[in-house]
């Protein structure tokens, strides 16, 4: 089996914690139990589109490249079905499951839901000027900056903005559903900010989504946050068929 190269810097959840990918390696290194440490490379890889819908996973094949027994792959493979991240195959082992376009879409729905009830309960709440600052400096720098960060970076900063808003809500139980979608629309996010215009036009639809929530403005806020995510969801079919490309070429 081809060995993956994780991605850097991504966000995933093990054992209900967020964590970055950096983290994860490092405790993949430390962590007492083996089947964590291959859990959560895994998720990684399957996650970030490092493996193809259907590649097998096989427990002989994992086992050499973890350089462990049986036992710890196991119960890693069953981790990750019961997660719905692989699926058992009859007397053939694993094979990835990916999200397909419909999926995607329906993710994307559930997205804009959970993100338009935030926008609007804190424009209706009213959010802490010192809350909004951070974020507000952020996208108003990049927006300035004469040379962008990598798709990548800028996935990871777009993700953080949204959780954060969402995390001032208070709700945990959203912010877990929302860390969630955005484990399986990372890849997209990425090659979507690949895009020349898509920088620049990100900055002013988060700037004006902060804007329109300082100033207690439900329905515009609701318009802003609308606007900058269907701007990702419009381009799902190509970005679909980008992941589907950068799968088979890493293997």
């Amino acid at each position: 089996m081809a060995r993956c190269k994780p991605t850097v810097h991504r966000r995933v959840e093990i054992a209900g914690a967020a964590t970055t990918t950096s983290e994860l390696r490092a405790m993949a290194s430390t962590s007492p139990t083996l089947s964590g440490s291959i859990i959560a490379t895994l998720k990684e890889r399957v996650i970030s589109w490092q493996y193809p819908p259907e590649y097998r996973l096989t427990e002989e094949a994992l086992c050499r490249e973890f350089n462990v027994s049986r036992s710890p792959v196991r119960e890693a493979l069953r981790v990750l079905a019961t997660n719905g991240l692989v699926k058992r195959m009859a007397n053939r082992g694993y094979a990835v499951r990916q999200v397909n376009l419909r999926e995607i879409e329906e993710i994307y729905e559930v997205r804009l839901a959970l993100e338009l009830y935030a926008v609007e309960t804190l424009a209706d709440r009213g959010a802490q000027p010192s809350a909004l600052a951070p974020l507000h400096e952020t996208w108003e720098s990049l927006r300035r900056a004469p040379e962008s960060p990598k798709g990548e970076e800028l996935a990871e900063l777009d993700t953080n903005f949204h959780e954060s808003l969402v995390a001032l809500i208070g709700n945990e139980t959203l912010i877990k559903e929302l860390r969630a979608i955005n484990e399986r629309l990372f890849v997209f996010r990425m090659i979507d900010f690949a895009r020349a215009d898509r920088v620049e036009s990100t900055c002013v639809q988060h700037l004006n989504i902060l804007d329109r929530i300082a100033a207690k403005d439900v329905s515009g806020a609701r318009t802003a946050i609308r606007i900058n995510i269907e701007d990702g969801r419009n381009t799902v079919h190509a970005t679909f068929k980008d992941a589907l490309a950068r799968a088979y070429a890493t293997l």
